[in-house]
């Protein structure tokens, strides 16, 4: 089992993480920190264990609208869709050609 020293803010957590795992505990502890300085101001008196759980609802805040954003268009995605348009073309020009006397 490996260990892991998370710095938040000014304070320091030794955690225990499996062999492997310590980039990622070290990488959400970094978006921990990230928000920390937003939290505790919003805080204020209320105590580290406050700042903590106005941190906690700002990741699971972006997570919802991480969630609920539309996925990303990928490259086969935007291929498909000027074949759509050509096709459509085609079509429109073929039904043209047809309706002529």
């Amino acid at each position: 089992m490996a260990m892991v020293t998370l710095k938040i803010g000014d304070l320091s957590f030794e955690v225990a993480c499996r062999d492997g795992g310590e980039a990622r505990l070290m990488q959400a502890g970094a978006l921990i920190d990230e928000r920390w300085a937003s939290a505790r101001r919003a805080a204020g008196s209320g105590g580290v264990q406050r700042t903590f759980l106005l941190t906690a609802l700002m990741l699971a805040d972006a997570l919802i609208e991480a969630r609920e954003a539309p996925p990303p268009e990928t490259p086969a995605d935007v291929a498909l869709g000027r074949i759509a348009e050509r096709l459509e073309t085609l079509a429109a020009a073929l039904e043209d050609e047809a309706a002529k006397p």
